[in-house]
């Protein structure tokens, strides 16, 4: 029965009456694959699945090539025969009767990546057997074969017991093999054993769920005939992502093993097998793998327990050929969504690879790009710095620039009204008291002494300094967050040009917010050398406050009730109690609280106005003339290597270029393989 297994007449002429069947089992196998080839039809010994492979064998070709070209890295799932079990399920078994090779064997877990296994008939007697791993491809034959599979293996996994997802391929080009693709995975295992790492479990579990998560993924899930299925960790985990079971065919193996209630559980599925069960018998020991198909038949047919399981689900045969029929139906029904997103995928590595900025080739080149670049960030700080405009970052609240700075500039002038200085109650006329005793000289009475006004107003604007100071430091830190965001946007895809970007972004605004702090104590040590104004709100305010001068005199000195608080409109209610130990010095520092609580009204607004316009023309002198200069200067000097350094493409872009280029001429080549196979459909159906 070698290669296609071929009748000969004289095997036809050894045949048995049926009533020896029974006892053959008792036999050498030679004789029973002897008077098995007189019983069986000729199909048993024609090549495992035949009549299929002429039109399957070009769409598995094609998915094939797709999956040797790592399309699935694009996100394109291809429909695969998965095959799963628990440790010791027979997996290996199954997949060698289907294979007609031998497989590594052993305590443990005998596969530790996934292997792509790639069955492929063909007319020659002579098998091909080849292993495809990290870019290589050795040849192999059926004497070495199990030992060349786990030298691979450790190659790619290291010589432990230890697992890895890096995929190892193995093609058999043989007769009478069926036309499969299968991927088979470790078997699962809860217990680690000696060299295994600790979460052994967990990284074949997560292996197997990344592998048969997939809509496209067919499950074989492989089931020792002696478990309870319902308990089985390779349904359980099969059932989370295919709960119907829609894609999940099960073959259980050593029925010879537990033959018994055997039927029971393939007819009552309480485990929802969707595609259906089929039943095997394990190779053993040196049997030939047409001994073992022999010796599987006849045990199905005459079994008291097994022959009653319907033949449709019994034997390696009926696997192979449902394998082939719904890897075939899956292909089918996957292969115009795969088109489909190969193109989709192509076309967006496309768009995205035309929207990143040509590699520059000649210095008048990248001046180009750099004026350019330097217009557009000086076109969007105008537009969020200056107009209010923030169609380009509509998302981005802090982009939102002028909106911003105002909260900032009503926060600072509600810190300045807030403040300690600025409330005109506390300790109402004392400090003024205290003044005008140690102004007093040698001078007319009634006149106030000028100097005490001063030492009181020096007094506030130095109490006050700290706030103004603050906000030049906050705006101007957010502004820098702003420029310099607006820099690495619109020179985010010339390396070079963003570190002289950025370099001249912090030190430009370095320079600003130094001036601007400089600035803002001259204005600070204005207000502390004098008093002025010629703003007439100052002089109406004084007027409307001194208007109540008589009666809070009459409230504190001769009010017969000794209130211990009087109202002052435009300050609100004041403490008395002790001013009445200061009854003449009472008019003369009603006088100057009054001038004072108006012209410090004067002050804070100058502190607010002076500061806004300050502020607008800063920014736009940053915009309009000195963010160029500074960048031109920082890109020419010394660490900016020159406008010809902006011809170097940084690493990540160098990175994505590279990438987008292989990912499109990997979908492009996807693309012609599918092309041809499509093609290929179309004429089969004229």
């Amino acid at each position: 029965m070698a290669g296609g297994g071929k009748h000969t007449a004289s095997k036809t002429s050894k045949t048995k009456s049926t009533a020896e069947i029974p006892n053959l089992l008792g036999n050498s196998s030679q004789e029973l694959v002897e008077y098995h080839d007189a019983l069986l039809p000729i199909a048993i010994h024609a090549p495992i699945v035949s009549s299929y492979n002429d039109r399957i064998r070009p769409l598995l070709d094609a998915v094939d090539k797709l999956r040797n070209l790592m399309v699935m890295d694009e996100g394109i799932q291809l429909p695969t025969i998965v095959v799963v079990g628990d440790q010791s399920s027979g997996k290996s078994s199954v997949l060698e009767s289907l294979a007609g090779i031998s497989l590594p064997r052993g305590q443990g877990i005998c596969t530790r990546v996934p292997l792509i296994m790639r069955l492929q008939h063909h007319a020659s007697e002579e098998p091909e057997l080849s292993l495809e791993y990290n870019g290589r491809v050795d040849r192999t034959d059926e004497d070495n074969i199990a030992e060349d599979i786990v030298k691979a293996t450790n190659v790619i996994a290291g010589g432990g017991k230890g697992i890895s997802n890096a995929p190892l391929t193995l093609l058999v080009k043989k007769n009478g093999v069926p036309d499969l693709t299968m991927v088979d995975l470790p078997g699962i295992t809860r217990v680690p054993v000696h060299g295994q790492p600790e979460n052994i479990y967990d990284q074949i579990r997560d292996m197997i769920m990344e592998y048969i998560k997939p809509e496209e993924s067919i499950i074989l899930n492989v089931l020792s005939a002696s478990v309870d299925f319902t308990t089985c960790e390779s349904i359980r985990m099969s059932q989370s992502v295919d709960k119907t079971g829609e894609r999940t065919l099960a073959v259980v193996t050593k029925v010879d093993k537990a033959p018994e209630g055997l039927l029971e559980k393939v007819t009552a599925d309480d485990v929802n097998i969707g595609l259906g069960y089929v039943c095997v018998r394990n190779r053993i020991g040196d049997e030939t793998y047409e001994e073992a198909r022999a010796i599987a038949h006849q045990l199905f047919e005459t079994h008291p327990l097994l022959s009653k399981i319907d033949k449709s689900i019994v034997g390696i045969p009926v696997l192979a050929q449902k394998l082939v029929q719904i890897q075939a139906t899956s292909i089918a029904r996957n292969l115009p969504e795969i088109v489909k997103k190969i193109n989709d995928r192509l076309n967006d590595c496309l768009n995205e690879l035309n929207q990143m900025p040509r590699s520059l080739s000649s210095i008048s080149e990248a001046m180009t790009a750099f004026m350019q670049i330097i217009g557009c960030a000086k076109e969007s700080l105008r537009k969020v710095l200056l107009r209010g405009e923030f169609d380009e970052y509509a998302d981005d609240k802090k982009m939102h620039c002028t909106a911003r700075l105002v909260e900032m500039l009503n926060q600072y002038s509600d810190d300045l009204y807030r403040c300690v200085e600025s409330d005109p109650k506390i300790n109402f006329l004392m400090d003024e008291i205290k003044i005008l005793e140690e102004a007093k000289g040698i001078a007319l009475p009634n006149f106030l002494p000028r100097n005490a006004f001063l030492i009181i107003l020096q007094s506030k604007v130095k109490g006050i300094s700290s706030i103004p100071i603050g906000f030049v430091d906050q705006v101007w830190s957010y502004i820098e967050d702003v420029v310099i965001s607006v820099l690495m946007k619109q020179s985010e895809n010339y390396y070079q040009l963003q570190l002289s970007a950025r370099r001249a972004g912090h030190n430009l605004m370095a320079k600003m917010k130094d001036r601007s702090i400089r600035w803002m104590m001259e204005i600070v040590e204005m207000e502390k050398l004098t008093d002025y104004t010629c703003d007439p709100e100052y002089v109406a305010e004084w007027n409307k406050l001194m208007a109540q001068q008589e009666p809070f005199m009459n409230g504190v000195l001769h009010d017969e009730n000794r209130p211990s608080t009087v109202a002052i409109e435009g300050i609100g209610e004041v403490e008395v109690a002790v001013l009445r130990h200061y009854p003449h010095q009472l008019v003369q520092a009603f006088d100057l609280k009054m001038r004072m609580t108006a012209y410090w009204k004067v002050v804070l607004r100058r502190f607010v106005d002076c500061m806004a316009l300050h502020l607008l023309l800063s920014v736009s002198n940053l915009v309009s003339k000195e963010m160029e200069v500074e960048i031109v200067n920082e890109l020419m000097g010394p660490y900016g290597g020159g406008i010809e350094r902006m011809l170097e493409e940084s690493p990540a872009v160098a990175v994505k270029r590279e990438k987008l280029n292989k990912s499109i001429k990997k979908l492009r080549e996807s693309k012609e393989v599918v092309a041809k196979i499509m093609d290929g459909i179309i004429s089969y159906g004229d």
